[in-house]
């Protein structure tokens, strides 16, 4: 006797899918966290037939046509020999069972459409492409079978002052060629509110001052990042007399050598 066909086992419990929930924040709530109500689409269980499919007061029947089984089998005389073939049972479609009577809340499929009212908490320090994982609130699952799970991904939109680099937080703040020269202190924005900066006499353009502990926390470890605070040294465009004839002065005394129709007889 020979066997064959594609015949399988019947159907039993099947884990219901995961859900991607894709979910935008600000630049400040990725460094701060917080808590945002979601309402997600899924399909649960259904409350009148409790998942069975079948209408209330009836239940399913076993398959006549494979007696409960999920697959029949037909054998077929050849002059090789008897030739058995094992298939997923059509009437059934593998299930096992018939329902004669469906429920009319989920037309026999066990499950409903609805949607679930979650208050999810995001943690600080999350960046694009976060995943969070919420067990159990995804896809019903079918026959009796576990639920899925729900993964909210994190798209966090950009900010107009800073960016981000890994944990740390990058920013470009302007100060004046006087102020490079002799020295300052300014205040510049951060996550948490305005912060004092020194700028040290002599400050080139393009020097980064480092503010400690002003970053993003991290998600794996207790530590912080900073704040990078990028420094443009503004030129001025349109001078006065007197600021044309300080800085000729200045450059004399520098022994820098000007010529009347440079840089600064041009402005």
């Amino acid at each position: 006797m020979f066997f064959g066909g594609g015949g399988g086992r019947r159907e039993g419990p099947r884990r219901g899918s995961d859900i991607l929930y894709e979910l935008a924040i600000e630049f400040e709530e990725a460094a701060t966290g917080k808590k945002v109500d979601l309402e997600v689409p899924r399909s649960e269980t259904c409350d009148v037939c409790n998942g069975s499919g079948a209408k209330p007061g009836t239940s399913p029947k076993t398959c006549p046509a494979c007696r409960g089984t999920g697959q029949v089998s037909r054998t077929q005389n050849t002059p090789f020999g008897r030739f058995m073939t094992t298939s997923t049972c059509g009437t059934c479609r593998g299930a096992g069972t018939i329902i004669d009577s469906p429920c009319p809340a989920c037309h026999g499929g066990g499950t409903v459409q609805k949607k679930r009212k979650l208050e999810i908490k995001i943690p600080p320090g999350v960046d694009s492409g976060s995943r969070l994982r919420v067990t159990g609130e995804g896809e019903a699952g079918e026959k009796g079978g576990p639920p899925g799970d729900l993964y909210v991904e994190i798209y966090v939109k950009p900010h107009n002052i800073f960016t981000r680099h890994e944990n740390d937080v990058v920013m470009e703040a302007a100060i004046s060629f006087a102020q490079a020269a002799l020295g300052d202190e300014i205040l510049v924005p951060t996550l948490d509110g305005k912060a004092s900066m020194k700028i040290p006499p002599g400050t080139q353009n393009g020097q980064i001052f480092r503010l400690r502990g002003k970053g993003f926390a991290s998600l794996h470890t207790s530590g912080k990042g900073d704040e990078l605070v990028k420094i443009k040294v503004e030129v001025p465009t349109r001078l006065t007399d007197r600021q044309k004839q300080l800085l000729r002065e200045f450059a004399e005394i520098s022994g820098e050598k000007i010529k009347s129709r440079g840089f600064f007889g041009c402005l």
